[in-house]
């Protein structure tokens, strides 16, 4: 099965040109063109975490001077995890990627 891909076909055009004319003059929202601009020309690309390394996690862990307890409670992990994730046994993923890159860019306050 071939995968489509989108298109602006000619229909797809004039519907848009409309939209904009449209919400130019009043008659639709900010929120209601945003979405169908969004839906057919692609919205904003979406930022991803960087990697972060055992030896990473645990330079974090200790420039906040916190037992891998009191880490781990503030990230809402296990403390088994978090000692996986500092021996390299397991590679941080989710929300816990996500969380690990923002304290590494600006410090365990910012998730405090």
């Amino acid at each position: 099965m071939a995968k489509k891909t989108k298109t602006n076909t000619r229909l797809t055009k004039e519907l848009l040109q409309m939209a904009e004319g449209m919400h130019e003059v009043g008659i639709m929202d900010d929120a209601a063109y945003e979405k169908i601009t969004m839906r057919h020309l692609g919205g904003p690309e979406r930022a991803t975490a960087k990697a972060v390394t055992p030896k990473q996690i645990r330079a974090m862990r200790e420039k906040a001077n916190l037992s891998q307890a009191v880490f781990a409670h503030y990230l809402n992990l296990t403390v088994g995890y978090v000692s996986q994730l500092e021996r390299g046994a397991k590679r941080p993923s989710g929300p816990a990627l996500v969380l690990l890159d923002v304290i590494r860019r600006k410090g365990i306050e910012a998730i405090l």
